[in-house]
């Protein structure tokens, strides 16, 4: 059934459901076709102000009613648009039904379906109306009772298993949870079992299952869960509720993964890991998704979201708790840079286009358009801002307050804000503006030196996004430090607190006059505005004491470099490469740290630097001044290059921890420019020699992106046709890393393969998700990549309605193109917009890009 008329949903309109839940209990028959599924639910008016009972209305789509009966007598709902709606009792009463689906015929992937066999389910966020009718809304809380009967050997849901027999198994979740975090599995499974002992001394089973074969790729997801449930009780003071912690591995999951109460669900490629079939990314990532869904058992599970505009209540925090988490576990450095560059190549373009939105929107038609950078990674900014503001101490005591006032509610924002207002009695109105408002600040800095006396003014603006012209000041907490001409520091870290829209901030007894050291640690989302000259850049790059600043002196010199080339036709900058001997040489830094020195920002950066300044942006000719400037690093490095790798050469077998990875990242760094100049003889003897997906997939890499590497996409492709997840990478690396006037042309030449299988959101991501990734390639001046990804965004919405939204992002930036590639890109998103029965995902994103 096509979508009705998309409506939009206002966070103004917000009502209690006029009934409570107060319990639940389901019986699931399955069958690849024609499942049925039995409910009977309680429920009882709610008191609650303002409920809403001037109807009773249960979502419920792509159901067939069989029975429906209230305390044990037949009725006949209304079926309606969305679901069903019929006269109930005055009082509690119990409502049953019994429903028919087809798992098997559900390629949207929303509610119960089937990958290769297994049943399993996606309810987050609107999925639990394809499974029965019932309140689908975070705020409607209850305990599930669940029984599953099939003839398929593991059998799981939330909770703990109370009972289970031949072919049934029934499952029990006490703790009261919206419907978005049910969860089933049944399927040919196999486990990797631990234990894990709480802090009160409670023994916790813990089980990853996975397919047949897999399971000796579980040791490290394993292990990250543990380290993250220890963490959590050390840090948070947070210990897991239950007797079981499950993780199912799937092959066929639109998102990363899924923190069902006690059944997370996760795709197979944030589970499956050996030094042979998964890079260090690879490894960082499990470890990273596996903590954020585990820490959502208290930001998410034990207290949720009231109503879906509040997603960054549990989707902000959280990912601010993983990201501290991964900090801990390997370098808080390297972290934070690692953060802000998804941060800026992300959130700061949403925010720049048409798909810009305030952290908590005031609107939407399909929310799941809305798990965005802005929800989430632009969330988590708030959060640590928040944390910088108030301190350590403030913080913990305003999460303790949370976690003792709220748990087993459904909270907002103004829910979380007061919990720090009342912990630390600081007024928090003009702070919750990051919430409401859309849009990145801008903080124009300027100086002023004044025999021993120095000043600083800082001046921020946000800029007109859709629906909000006008911006107001927000408190942004700006960390500064002063270097002294000797390059020691003569005043550390200090906060300072820009709450108006021009503030002076004064430094005294100073001997000479300081070079500032501004947003240290990116203390708050914003694009910083200076008149720093390539000197002062390179000064802070040899001398900064603040890890991520010295790390943005060089990005600043790099993009500094690209402009001249880029809009004067001058040839890099010697100089450049010569800053960075001294941070290649520095062994005092993190080797990890010193690959991030060494690789340019992204060419969509360069562009977006560009626009900002006033210029069109073309993104081939942007594509061939990074080739020169990596040419001339290449060239004048060209021996340190050498030496870097042999320093950097494995003193054992691989390892997937912070320090190994390091190591690794700096030497494939220095192999990618080396290969510039080699002619790729380092890269095929690394291809050829290395034990690890790392190194290989380095060295493969470094071949295609000089125009080489075809014996080895040959080897690889022969080696590794049989692994599903190693072979997504195969195919991405081609896209990545096409000539740009090629870029089309592989694409629809992977697509054409019998492997690639479109239903399957990993290989269609693998393929599609890549090409807006070579920026030159998707925007070649032909608009053949706009039109081969609007074909098959066509294609696939049909089938998978999320997946085709997501990548429809790709378009957003059309605005800042050339007449030319305007014009085209627009022709794709009007076709995209035009097409019959487009699913409302689709539609909203191509509407709001049109807009």
């Amino acid at each position: 059934m096509k979508d009705a008329a998309p409506q939009t949903i206002h966070l103004a309109d917000w009502r209690p459901f006029g009934w409570l839940v107060e319990d639940v209990r389901l019986t699931f028959a399955l069958a690849p076709d024609a499942t049925r599924v039995r409910a009977a639910i309680r429920f009882a008016p709610n008191p609650a102000p303002g409920a809403d009972r001037t109807r009773f209305f249960l979502h419920g789509e792509d159901l067939r009613l069989i029975a429906a009966r209230i305390d044990g007598r037949p009725v006949a709902p209304e079926i309606i648009d969305g679901g069903l709606t019929l006269p109930v009792p005055e009082g509690a009463f119990e409502w049953e039904s019994e429903v028919e689906i087809a798992p098997a015929a559900n390629t949207a992937l929303e509610g119960i379906y089937m990958s290769k066999g297994m049943y399993c389910t996606q309810c987050e966020a609107e999925g639990f109306r394809h499974i029965t009718y019932y309140p689908d809304r975070p705020d409607v809380m209850a305990p599930f009772h669940v029984r599953i009967e099939s003839g398929l050997p593991v059998l799981l849901s939330n909770g703990n298993p109370v009972a289970q027999g031949e072919g049934w198994a029934e499952w029990h979740d006490p703790w009261p949870k919206p419907a978005y975090l049910f969860a089933l599995v049944a399927g040919d499974l196999v486990a990797t079992r631990d234990t894990f002992t709480t802090a009160s001394g409670r023994e916790v089973a813990l089980a990853i299952w996975v397919r047949k074969g897999d399971e000796d790729r579980t040791a490290y997801a394993m292990d990250s869960l543990k380290r993250a449930m220890r963490w959590d009780e050390q840090v948070y003071g947070r210990e897991y509720d239950l007797d079981l912690f499950n993780i199912v591995a799937v092959d066929d999951f639109n998102m990363g993964a899924m923190e069902n109460k006690g059944l997370n669900i996760f795709n197979a490629r944030l589970v499956l890991a050996s030094p042979e079939t998964a890079t260090d990314a690879d490894y960082e990532r499990i470890e990273s998704v596996i903590a954020h869904e585990y820490f959502h058992n208290w930001t998410g599970d034990r207290i949720t979201c009231r109503d879906w505009f509040q997603l960054c209540l549990k989707e902000g925090l959280t990912v601010f708790r993983d990201q501290s988490f991964t900090g801990d576990m390997r370098s808080r450095a390297v972290k934070r840079i690692e953060d802000a560059i998804l941060l800026r190549a992300r959130q700061f373009r949403e925010d720049a286009g048409p798909l810009a939105h305030p952290v908590r929107p005031e609107s939407f038609v399909e929310i799941n358009n809305f798990y965005t950078a802005t929800v989430y990674e632009k969330g988590a900014e708030v959060v640590g801002m928040l944390k910088t503001l108030v301190g350590d101490d403030g913080y913990r005591k305003a999460l303790d307050l949370y976690f003792d006032r709220h748990d087993g509610q459904a909270v907002t924002i103004e829910d979380w804000l007061q919990v720090f207002a009342d912990a630390t009695d600081r007024d928090l109105s003009q702070f919750a503006r990051w919430y409401a408002q859309a849009g990145t600040p801008r903080v124009a800095v300027a100086e002023e030196w004044d025999n021993g006396t120095f000043t600083l003014t800082l001046r921020q603006n946000t800029p007109p996004t859709p629906g909000q012209p006008v911006k107001a000041p927000q408190v942004i907490p700006v960390a500064v430090g002063l270097i002294g001409p000797n390059g020691d520091e003569v005043r550390p870290t200090q906060v300072l607190e820009l709450t108006e829209a021009e503030q002076r901030f004064t430094f005294t007894g100073l001997a000479a006059r300081p070079v500032p050291s501004v947003l240290r640690g990116f203390s708050a989302p914003v694009i910083l505005e200076t008149d720093d000259s390539p000197d002062r850049m390179a000064f802070l790059l040899a001398h900064d004491t603040d890890p991520f600043n010295r790390w943005q002196a060089g990005r600043d010199l790099a993009r500094h470099n690209l402009r001249r080339m880029l809009t004067t036709g001058a040839a890099p900058d010697p100089a450049y490469a010569q800053a960075l001997v001294q941070v290649l040489r520095d062994d005092t830094l993190d080797p990890a740290l010193r690959a991030l020195a060494l690789a340019l920002p992204g060419e969509e950066d360069t562009a977006r630097d560009l626009f900002d300044a006033g210029h069109t942006p073309d993104p081939e000719a942007i594509h061939a001044a990074h080739g020169r400037l990596k040419d001339a690093l290449a060239g004048g490095l060209r021996d340190l290059l050498v030496q870097v790798r042999a320093a950097m050469a494995p003193a054992g077998p691989y390892a997937p921890d912070a320090a190994g990875a390091g190591r690794r990242a700096l030497a494939n760094a220095a192999l990618a420019l080396l290969t510039r100049a080699d002619g790729g003889k380092a890269a095929q003897a690394q291809f050829a020699a290395a034990d690890n997906m790392t190194d290989k997939v380095a060295a493969l890499s470094a071949l295609l992106a000089t125009g080489g590497g075809d014996a080895e996409l040959a080897a690889f492709e022969r080696d590794w046709a049989h692994d599903r997840l190693v072979m997504d990478k195969w195919f991405t690396l081609q896209v990545l890393h096409a000539a740009p006037g090629a870029a089309a042309a592989t694409v629809g030449r992977l697509a054409a393969r019998p492997d690639f299988d479109m239903k399957n959101p990993n290989r269609f991501r693998a393929v599609f998700g890549a090409l807006p990734g070579n920026p030159a390639g998707f925007h070649q001046a032909s608009g053949a990549g706009y039109r081969l990804l609007a074909d098959w965004l066509i294609r696939l919405d049909p089938l998978n309605p999320q997946t085709a939204a997501r990548l429809s992002q790709a378009f957003d930036g059309w605005r800042r193109m050339d007449a030319g590639r305007q014009a085209l890109m627009r022709a794709e998103l009007s076709r995209i917009a035009a097409t019959p029965d487009l699913s409302r995902d689709l539609a909203e994103m191509a509407a709001r890009m049109l807009a």
